[in-house]
C-alpha cells in the first residue's frame, strides 16, 4: 500500500472501535434463535442456547461468527461518533482500516464503511496486528496513531513499533467495565470525540 511519506498515519480497527460488534453479532444470533449474553469479555463462551448454563460449543460458536461475517456484518450499527472524527482527522492525515476479518468479510466490510462515510483504504489482517501496523508505520516519515479495542493488538503494536500512539477505544458501554486495560502503556478513552483531540494531538 502506497502511502503519502510526509503526511501523518491514523490506523483504526472496526469492531468495537467503529462499529458496535457485539451487539449486531448478538441480533444475528437472536435472529437464530440463541442468546449472546455479555458476562464476561469473551466471543464463543458467551453464546447460548435459550434457557441453558452451558455455552455453545466453541466450533459451532465459530461457524457462527463466520456466518455473521458472510451475512450479517453489513448490518453493524455505528458507533457513536466515529465517522466524523475520522472525517476529520482525514483532514490532516492518511487514514487506514486495520480489521481482524475472515476473508469472506471483505466485500461486506469495504460496503459498510463506504455506506458510512468511511471510504478509506481497507487491509484484513489475522493474529497480532503489530508486524502489520509497523509495516505501515515505516512507510511514512510522519507521526502514527493507532486505535484498536484490544489488549493483545496494542500490545503488539507497542513491541514492533513502539513509536507509534496507541489508543484503546471500547464502544460498547455494555463492555467497557470488562475490557482489559493497561492505561499506564495506551491511552484508553471511550468517547470519539475526546479520542478525536487526543489522536490530532499526538500526531500534529
Amino acid at each position: 500500500m502506497g502511502l503519502p511519506h510526509h503526511r501523518p498515519l491514523v490506523i483504526v480497527d472496526v469492531d468495537e472501535v467503529l462499529g458496535l460488534f457485539m451487539q449486531g453479532f448478538g441480533d444475528f444470533l437472536a435472529d437464530r434463535g440463541l442468546e449472546f449474553r455479555l458476562d464476561r469479555f469473551a466471543l464463543f463462551q458467551n453464546i447460548y442456547r435459550p434457557g441453558e448454563d452451558q455455552h455453545l460449543d466453541l466450533d459451532e460458536g465459530k461457524r457462527h461468527f463466520d456466518d455473521f461475517f458472510r451475512y450479517g456484518c453489513g448490518d453493524m450499527q455505528l458507533a457513536p461518533g466515529g465517522p466524523d472524527a475520522l472525517r476529520e482527522l482525514s483532514q490532516v492525515a492518511s487514514v487506514v482500516i486495520l480489521t481482524n476479518a475472515p476473508g469472506q468479510a471483505r466485500l461486506a466490510r469495504a460496503r459498510w464503511l463506504g455506506r458510512h462515510g468511511m471510504d478509506y483504504p481497507l487491509l484484513l489482517n489475522t493474529g497480532p496486528k503489530g508486524p502489520l501496523a509497523a509495516g505501515l508505520a515505516a512507510q511514512v516519515s510522519g507521526p502514527v496513531a493507532f486505535v484498536d479495542d484490544l489488549l493483545p493488538n496494542l500490545n503488539s503494536v507497542a513491541d514492533h513499533a513502539p513509536q507509534v500512539a496507541r489508543f484503546q477505544h471500547v464502544a460498547d458501554p455494555r463492555l467497557r467495565p470488562l475490557a482489559p486495560a493497561e492505561p499506564d502503556r495506551h491511552t484508553r478513552i471511550d468517547d470519539w470525540a475526546e479520542l478525536s483531540r487526543a489522536i490530532a494531538a499526538a500526531i500534529s
